[in-house]
Parts: structure tokens; sequence; C-alpha cells
């Protein structure tokens, strides 16, 4: 199966990005090709210009400026992101990311004023999160990452699909062995994925 891995975190020494090569490494060792794009590596422009925004809904122009990505998303089966939590959301990055290249005649359709998903042939979709608050925190204010994959992200791609969401809370106050153990986590998840 071909995967791309969506991995937003700008420093190579945190454990979001050991996360990032747990599931690039696990996904090769189960066999999957595996598109990894590092957004911050690839200097991904995050902003959505006013020409950008005025074109959103001309299905036969919005893509230009990310064809590049639209592409790789249009030929991959399955997605998998890789991103920490801040304030409650994904970085500005990955934001960006789904405002510029989940675009209308890509993620979705308008269909007689009704939304359908455009990306039916992603199979499964799984986030790999960190968050510095603990569960009950995340949990008080309804979590929203969470929906955002379960929920929104699930709406667009193949109905019934698997969505995967593998959580490490309170980042703030975690030990060495719970990284380990977070870490293996993820690879045996990620190994039936």
């Amino acid at each position: 199966m071909r995967v791309l891995v969506l991995y937003a975190h700008p420093v190579e020494t945190s454990f979001n990005a050991a996360m990032h090569k747990m599931v690039v490494q696990t996904l090769r060792e189960a066999g999957h090709e595996v598109d990894d794009c590092d957004l911050y590596a690839e200097g991904f422009d995050a902003v959505l210009s006013r020409q950008e925004r005025l074109s959103y809904h001309d299905t036969d122009v919005n893509r230009q400026p990310v064809a590049s990505y639209v592409d790789r998303v249009l030929n991959t089966d399955a997605i998998v992101m890789v991103h920490p939590i801040w304030n409650f959301g994904p970085p500005a990055i990955l934001k960006g990311f789904m405002d510029r290249v989940f675009l209308p005649g890509v993620s979705f359709d308008m269909c007689e004023g009704k939304v359908t998903p455009g990306l039916t042939h992603i199979k499964k979709l799984a986030c790999v999160v960190s968050y510095g608050a603990p569960w009950y925190r995340a949990l008080i204010l309804g979590d929203p990452p969470r929906k955002l994959a379960t929920r929104m992200l699930r709406a667009m791609i193949k109905p019934g699909a698997p969505v995967l969401y593998l959580a490490r809370y309170d980042m703030n106050n975690v030990t060495d062995t719970q990284l380990q153990a977070h870490l293996q986590k993820v690879h045996d998840r990620l190994l039936k994925f």
C-alpha cells in the first residue's frame, strides 16, 4: 500500500521526530511504500493567499499553487499524520496544508449544495500525536484534534475506512520509560496498519 506520511514538527531532536522515525521505519518494515512529507523540511508555505481564497471553489484552477502536494494526496492509499498538539490544534503548517491542499475537487465535492467526500481512494488514516496536557484536560475541552481526525478527516475518505488515533498525552510530565513504551505502541499498531 502507498502511504503518505505528513510530518509537522520543526525540531529534529523532539519526541515527535522520534515518533516520525518510528512511523516511517515501521511502515516500510510492514512492506508499505512510504512518501515521507516533512512539511518543515520541504519549506511548505502554510499561508492561503488572497488569490487562492478567491479561486477556492474554481476546481479548474484552485490546485495550481499546490499541484505537487495535491498529486501526492491523490496518489496514495493511506495517510499517516505525525505532529504535536499545540493549543489544542495541529501546528499551523499542517493546518495550512489542509487549508491549501484539501480543496474542493480534491478532498470534497459540492453536489447540489451538499458536500460529498473526495478522498474515497484513501483506505486508512492514522494520526500519531503528542499533547503537553493530560488526557482529562483534552477531554474537558472536547479534544478538538481527535475530532478533527475521527470526524472531519474521516468524512473525506472511503466510507467505513478505519481511523487510528495514537495519542501520547501529558508530555510535560512524562518519563523516558513512558516515551519508550509509546514508541513501542506506535510500532506495534502500525505494523498491522
